[in-house]
């Protein structure tokens, strides 16, 4: 019966193996089953308060939602006062913190007869989430990373990037889209935290609204393409590059629902211009600049007025000579017609903006 008694309480031992028992202000950390999981974290030892504050980091960054830190060489007349402090500057200054946790607890004790501290770690923001934080370094970097967000129509973005290096968040989402509305089928609405308020490095969060569903856009992006495709392909036999942009230009008009057009805005402007014929001035602009650039042609947007009312049309590169094309200007007087800036009556732009087209 004694030998039965020593084996069961040997089997005990085996499955009780992950609990840490404790002398002190609070009696045990909650066994888990998985010694490898990265959610607990035992065993991190420290000696000084810019130790405990690296240990809290490391605990955040990883994901970690509870853990042992020892401090058997910690001065105990300070760590009372140190762990709170500890916690405020975690909290405050770290940018996955100050985006990610919702709160952290530490209470002292003792383990195995050492003085510890247990952490225990809420979260806002799981970590799963906080493993696809892009950690970026430059200003390209943080381009790229938005434009294949936009690209497929993701919901939004989070970046670890230096302070310096940031960027007008939304403004930038502007100018891709416009520069690429074959790629960004619908503008989205951006709103941009950063976190925290101040520090060298700070944490990005990009969230981006839709109007219409992923699964639509995505369609309406591949129909886009393959106009634009199209189109290069319709230009690719003429070698002038004149010859090129009047092509262009009629192959852009054919597309207008039986050879005509409504001018109004959408938010969709690639794909209802190209597939319903409806568009507004800037539509008509940033569509056939993006075309020319797929088509290795310069070709730039000018934003302005016209006749007092705002427009938007186009400023092209022959052989190297820039000249104005207002498409709308051309489809009503019937022919395809690029002007010199003597030639633009009626218009106003910032003319320091743009080069001379002489």
């Amino acid at each position: 019966m004694k030998q039965f008694a020593l084996m069961l309480l040997a089997l005990c031992l085996l499955l009780g193996g992950c609990s840490k028992i404790f002398e002190g202000s609070y009696y045990h950390v909650e066994p888990h089953q998985n010694q490898n999981s990265p959610l607990v974290q035992d065993n991190i030892m420290v000696s000084n308060y810019v130790g405990l504050c690296s240990a809290l980091i490391g605990y955040v960054e990883s994901g970690v939602e509870s853990g042992l830190i020892f401090v058997p060489n910690y001065d105990q007349t300070y760590i009372g006062q140190d762990i709170p402090t500890a916690i405020n500057h975690v909290m405050t200054t770290n940018p996955i913190a100050a985006w990610a946790v919702e709160d952290i607890t530490c209470e002292p004790g003792s383990s195995g007869g050492q003085h510890a501290v247990a952490v225990s770690i809420t979260y806002t923001h799981d970590r799963t989430e906080i493993r696809k934080i892009h950690r970026v370094t430059d200003a390209e970097g943080i381009q790229n990373i938005i434009s294949g967000v936009l690209t497929d129509f993701g919901t939004g973005v989070v970046m670890l990037l230096p302070a310096d290096q940031a960027l007008d968040y939304a403004q930038y989402v502007d100018s891709y889209a416009d520069t690429y509305p074959q790629t960004v089928i619908e503008k989205p609405q951006v709103v941009v935290n950063i976190y925290p308020d101040s520090g060298y490095t700070r944490l990005v969060e990009l969230k981006f609204t839709y109007q219409t569903n992923r699964d639509s856009l995505r369609t309406m992006q591949d129909q886009v393409h393959s106009v634009f495709e199209s189109a290069a392909a319709y230009i690719s036999s003429y070698e002038q590059e004149a010859e090129k942009y009047q092509r262009l230009y009629y192959f852009l008009m054919e597309f207008l629902i039986e050879g005509d057009y409504q001018l109004e805005t959408s938010i969709t402007p690639a794909y209802s211009l190209l597939r319903h014929g409806v568009g507004d001035k800037k539509a008509f602009a940033t569509v056939f600049a993006a075309m020319c650039r797929e088509s290795g042609l310069d070709c730039q947007v000018v934003s302005g007025t016209r006749g007092g009312e705002a427009w938007y049309w186009n400023l092209i590169a022959i052989d190297g000579e820039y000249s104005h094309l207002d498409l709308l200007r051309c489809r009503e007087n019937g022919k395809f017609a690029p002007y010199s800036d003597e030639e633009m009556d009626g218009y106003v732009w910032d003319y320091s903006a743009f080069p001379v087209a002489s």
